[in-house]
């Protein structure tokens, strides 16, 4: 049995998905299941996933994992196909592409392919990492539309890049951006992450891409998902694998940079950066155990971390241990680890086991 595990409840993930239907009830929903759906298992989490019009994944080989597992619903790669013999397995695997660069317009047209491609072709709003600027969108919208590759209508997709921030107007000139640019034959107009789903309804458009809130985490720094009545889906949980009595004065763990300033017990448990448990925690870290919140003390190893537990603990060996999930948000344990939510869950090693409920 493995003692370190991470919960994913299915439930919770459906319930989320119903809260984002409701905020955008007239848009379709293109489930963001890249990063091995966020670290909570790609193939589980799209099974699970029926009641929506599409899936995306980062790259290629996410979706050939998700089509060598016999799912059917439609895949966008949200990177593009990164080289131009890829193109007939793109078709061969019923596979729809974002265009961001020249370079894909010109695999494309000059690709020679059984049958034309589904296309997203991306607007740089202010992301500045992938998509034609304002300047270059329509021309490459017309090289495309002409084009044997390309199955028509050519759909139009952005990405926001402060929607997360809830008082900052650059989002909503953004969405006008985009509007400005839509063609009378186009097809869906895609613009809303998670943060934009939920905070910027003007940009629901035809499809919203949910990710993060799908796992039930908020994409807000200062906001928790339960304002939002979003649920976690994974809960991570370990055990607790001694209990010692410590003294005033002595350290614990590798450096001895953690000493104790009064007589404590301190709890042991089977979780360290080999599971993916950030080894930069700092001291302070949340942790849960036994309904109480306790902090990490001492260094995380690998296979190992240390929580005090206070000297009248009634804590005993083999009582679970929540590192984040239900009971403590992965936000509030990222923002004491100087990170976020995402990468926790995404961190996840191998010997992690997934166990769905």
């Amino acid at each position: 049995m493995n003692i370190t595990r991470a919960i994913i409840n299915l439930k919770a993930l459906q319930h989320n998905l119903k809260v984002l239907k409701k905020q955008a009830p007239n848009s379709k929903i293109l489930a963001i299941i890249k990063a091995n759906a966020y670290g909570h298992g790609m193939i589980e989490i799209a099974k699970n996933l029926t009641d929506i019009h599409g899936l995306g994944v980062a790259r290629f080989n996410e979706a050939l994992v998700l089509r060598h597992a016999h799912i059917k619903t439609p895949i966008v790669l949200l990177e593009g196909f990164f080289a131009k013999e890829n193109l007939p397995l793109l078709v061969q695997h019923d596979l729809q592409t974002v265009i961001h660069s020249e370079e894909q317009v010109q695999d494309l047209i000059s690709a020679t392919l059984d049958k034309p491609l589904t296309i997203w072709l991306k607007l740089d709003v202010g992301m500045h990492r992938l998509g034609f600027h304002a300047h270059q969108f329509k021309k490459m919208y017309q090289l495309l539309k002409h084009s044997k590759n390309v199955k028509l209508p050519i759909n139009l997709i952005c990405h926001f890049n402060c929607a997360d921030e809830l008082d900052n107007p650059i989002t909503e000139k953004q969405i006008q951006l985009f509007k400005v640019q839509i063609q009378e034959d186009s097809g869906l107009n895609s613009l809303a992450s998670s943060a934009a789903t939920l905070a910027w309804p003007t940009s629901h458009a035809d499809m919203i891409r949910p990710g993060i809130a799908l796992y039930g985490i908020s994409p807000f720094a200062d906001k928790e998902a339960e304002e939002f009545s979003l649920q976690p889906v994974m809960t991570l949980k370990s055990r607790l694998i001694a209990v010692r009595e410590h003294k005033k004065g002595e350290a614990v763990g590798y450096g001895a940079n953690w000493v104790a300033p009064q007589d404590t017990k301190l709890g042991v448990v089977a979780v360290g950066y080999g599971d993916g448990y950030p080894r930069m925690a700092p001291e302070g870290t949340p942790i849960l155990v036994n309904g109480r919140i306790v902090p990490l003390v001492g260094r995380v190893s690998m296979d190992m971390l240390t929580v005090d537990l206070g000297l009248d603990c009634t804590d005993k060996v083999g009582d679970d241990v929540t590192l984040w999930g239900e009971g403590l948000s992965a936000t509030r344990v990222s923002k004491h680890m100087g990170t976020v939510a995402y990468e926790l869950i995404t961190k996840l090693t191998a010997r992690v086991e997934l166990q769905y409920l």
